[in-house]
């Protein structure tokens, strides 16, 4: 069931009309589409949070505006880290045959044989861009790293892409497995060559005990 957001014609766009807005509880927003004309709208800022929650960041969402429902997707938004709170949000009106992009996280899935062998994982790719219709959007993409070994990694040219298109380089590295750490035991009676050391400060010698 797609998910219903209710938003509101928005009229003035003065900085001082938004802060208002945003203290009243509800995000200033733009609705816009290929065959539709661009309007400033406010949608209310716990049915949105909430709505994205339930629904996932690329979700298709049915918006309630004027006498008639959208189907959009979020494309963008703003947020205040320090208070924590959205300031403005973007919302796409789609249909079945719309191609969008869309930034999709990354979900590993198993143990690697690398790691049972002491190696470290590395994961320097966390989202990847894709193009795909609405409704094939997933909402993460599992990549198995079960049989990675030592020294291997896996590109995004190793994932089995479903009803959509990587954008990113095939050559990007999603997941790699380093070899183990070796720490080595310093043990300074073995490892000291003959003769007395460079520098005697901090050391009791037998002279000094006399």
């Amino acid at each position: 069931m797609t998910a219903i957001l209710k938003a509101n014609e928005r009229k003035n766009g003065q900085q001082s009309a938004l802060r208002k807005l945003r203290a009243e509880g509800h995000i200033p927003a733009v609705l816009y589409g290929r065959n539709t004309d661009s309007q400033s709208i406010s949608v209310d800022s716990i049915e949105f949070v909430k709505t994205i929650r339930e629904n996932g960041r690329n979700g298709v969402i049915s918006l309630d505006f004027g006498d008639r429902q959208h189907r959009v997707m979020l494309t963008d938004y703003q947020g205040d880290p320090i208070k924590n709170e959205i300031l403005h949000a973007d919302f796409l009106v789609v249909d079945k045959s719309s191609k969008v992009h869309a930034s999709v996280r990354i979900n590993l899935v198993g143990e690697a044989a690398g790691v049972k062998d002491g190696g470290v994982i590395q994961q320097p790719l966390h989202e990847v861009n894709i193009t795909s219709s609405p409704e094939n959007i997933p909402e993460s993409i599992d990549v198995d790293v079960s049989n990675l070994k030592v020294g291997e990694n896996l590109t995004l040219a190793d994932i089995k892409s479903g009803n959509y298109e990587v954008d990113d380089e095939e050559s990007t590295v999603v997941v790699s497995i380093l070899p183990p750490k070796v720490e080595e035991e310093i043990n300074s009676g073995e490892q000291q060559e003959p003769g007395k050391p460079d520098k005697e400060e901090g050391r009791e010698t037998a002279a000094s005990k006399e």
